[in-house]
């Protein structure tokens, strides 16, 4: 599957209307978006723009498609591993993560959660948001998004 290319002007992008008093026409920036490996998939595992690559929420689910048993901290590790896995295959790594996403099921796990987070970003800890919801996808108990960088 090949990604779908855009190319998006910056001024339009950000909502600058034209005639707003900015003589030079903005830069463009090229938009990718990934396609699933899921065929019926209403999103993209990626989309990347300029060299910022936003990576959906992932949770803790095997390479089957099944939510890892053993609670908070082996769905964490999962999720971890998945969202490395994603990165680095649209060209990022943890180690380029600029900001992340966190969704916890029960705002009680923040501690169980941040044990393993940390280990994941021992050099470079990225802007985080960290905030419970309920109705997780497939009941998860955590859900991470991420930003990273692409050359």
């Amino acid at each position: 599957m090949r990604a779908t290319r855009v190319v998006v002007a910056v001024a339009g992008a950000l909502g600058i209307a034209a005639g707003s008093g900015c003589a030079h026409p903005g830069p463009t920036l090229l938009m990718e978006f990934y396609p699933s490996p899921r065929p019926n998939a209403a999103f993209s595992p990626a989309v990347r723009v300029g060299n910022l690559l936003f990576v959906s929420g992932q949770v803790g689910v095997d390479s089957a498609g099944h939510l890892v048993a053993g609670g908070i901290q082996t769905e964490a590790r999962q999720a971890l591993n998945n969202m490395r896995a994603v990165l680095e295959r649209y060209g990022s790594g943890l180690d380029r993560v600029a900001k992340c996403t966190v969704f916890l099921a029960d705002i009680k796990d923040y501690a169980d959660f941040n044990e393993i987070y940390i280990s994941y970003f021992r050099a470079r800890k990225p802007a985080r948001s960290a905030m419970a919801a309920s109705g997780l996808a497939l009941n998860a108990r955590v859900e991470i998004e991420c930003i990273g960088l692409v050359d």
